[in-house]
């Protein structure tokens, strides 16, 4: 920690001043939200987060994996004060402006498929996710969805009729939208039978065509199948290769449009634009938010241009594709491809070897998995039974606050690691010293 540049901790956390806020919090805010350790921001630069009193910590959370260019880089508030000088706000519902049609057709261009696309913009991923549903129902007049447990696509209740990641976040809010069968996600790591097969048999699309199909569900009724090429909040799952090939075969034997949720997986996180990209699927419409507009609100749709063929005032959005965050969209994706994506991709296969490594030190550690700056580690209470440690996670996540660094978790038991995209080899090793002390000083272990 001495040689540590980047952290610095000098108040009992959380301090005075963020105790403070705290309070005013509790009175005032929402207790809806899920705050796993009290840190109380007053600034960040880069990959540091500045406390209110004056503490600072290395950020390996980015805002959920949406601060892809780092916190306030210079490039993004320059264009950002550049238009908020110019045009704040007319509204793309009504009125036309460069921004929107440029990023659209940069967005169209980037996105992985053959042919022609057009592009929706809101404020979110759940909107984005909200979007690719009433989108998918109205190219296909097809009203009912294949969707996977683990996932988390939004909490507005298209959405969230979507989500099967934990109850809480669906308890007490039903009816949800009716239509939407949940099936298995690809978990190798929990795959009773993947130990006796020479490769993976994804039997978790196939419960599709030899169970639903032939039972409750017919294919022509389905209008898409939704799924997270890699899964964010249900544990930084990474699916194998055959589950995207049966997800492609099965999809275009019975006219099924897929719908690819990037909203955590996109904008270089994994080291390409788009996560799909590694598994060589081209999906009908991409659901895209969080690192978009590095920090700005900014959620949109890619879809191929005939599906997206809704008339005027069919679907809109008041603040959607804003100026402000088309602007520092475009400078995001600029800066991306200028060597973020790639500096992704180097820093997170360094990451995955050290932690890989650090297995055998770390008895907690039952999984490493991840691609790009999306890694997820599982923690066990015993390699052999994979005994779920949740409570050694959330031990985790708060030992890491306590000594600098910001991290969160995800699934019932796993640790995510999503830092900026600017990270360096140098701050991914003072993560990983910290990673290590407080996983080898977990209990029982």
């Amino acid at each position: 920690m001495a040689n540590n540049p980047w952290i610095k901790i000098t108040t009992p956390l959380p301090g005075p001043k963020a105790r403070a806020v705290l309070a005013q919090d509790r009175k005032y805010v929402s207790p809806s939200y899920s705050r796993p350790y009290p840190l109380v921001a007053d600034r960040a630069a880069g990959i540091v987060v500045t406390d209110v009193d004056g503490n600072t910590f290395l950020d390996f959370a980015a805002g959920i994996a949406v601060c892809s260019t780092g916190h306030c880089h210079p490039q993004i508030v320059k264009v950002i004060q550049e238009q908020a000088a110019r045009l704040i706000h007319l509204s793309g519902t009504d009125f036309y402006y460069p921004q929107l049609s440029t990023l659209a057709q940069k967005l169209a261009e980037i996105a992985p498929g053959q042919g022609d696309k057009k592009v929706y913009f809101g404020n979110s991923g759940t909107e984005a996710v909200e979007a690719a549903l009433k989108l998918a129902r109205y190219a296909t007049g097809r009203k009912k969805f294949i969707a996977f447990y683990g996932a988390f696509h939004g909490r507005t209740l298209g959405a969230l009729s979507l989500t099967a990641s934990k109850p809480v976040q669906r308890r007490g809010f039903g009816p949800l939208l009716d239509g939407i069968t949940h099936v298995p996600y690809p978990y190798c790591y929990r795959c009773a039978e993947k130990p006796l097969q020479g490769g993976c048999d994804p039997r978790c699309v196939r419960v599709i065509e030899d169970q639903l199909f032939r039972t409750i569900l017919s294919p022509d009724e389905v209008a898409a199948i939704v799924f997270e090429p890699i899964q964010g909040e249900g544990g930084y799952i990474v699916p194998p290769a055959e589950f995207f090939e049966e997800l492609k075969r099965l999809s275009r034997q019975h006219a099924i449009l897929l719908i690819a949720d990037e909203v955590q997986s996109g904008m270089g996180r994994t080291g390409k634009m788009f996560a799909v990209e590694h598994f060589g699927i081209e999906p009908d419409i991409i659901a895209i938010a969080k690192g978009i507009a590095s920090g700005l609100p900014l959620g949109a749709i890619v879809a191929r241009a005939e599906l997206m063929s809704w008339p005027p005032g069919s679907h809109a959005s008041t603040f959607g594709g804003n100026p402000i965050s088309c602007a520092a969209a475009l400078e995001t994706i600029r800066l991306l491809e200028d060597g973020l994506m790639q500096n992704a991709a180097e820093t997170g296969e360094h990451l995955l070897r050290s932690l890989q490594a650090m297995m055998s030190r770390c008895a907690a550690i039952g999984d490493v998995r991840g691609r790009g700056l999306m890694i997820g580690i599982e923690l066990v209470k015993d390699r052999a039974t994979k005994e779920k440690a949740g409570d050694w996670r959330d031990l985790a996540v708060q030992r890491c606050f306590e000594r600098g660094l910001l991290i969160l978790g995800c699934g019932e038991n796993s640790l995510r690691l999503m830092p900026p995209l600017i990270v360096s080899r140098t701050q991914a090793d003072a993560a990983l010293e910290i990673l290590e002390e407080v996983l080898t000083a977990i209990p029982g272990t």
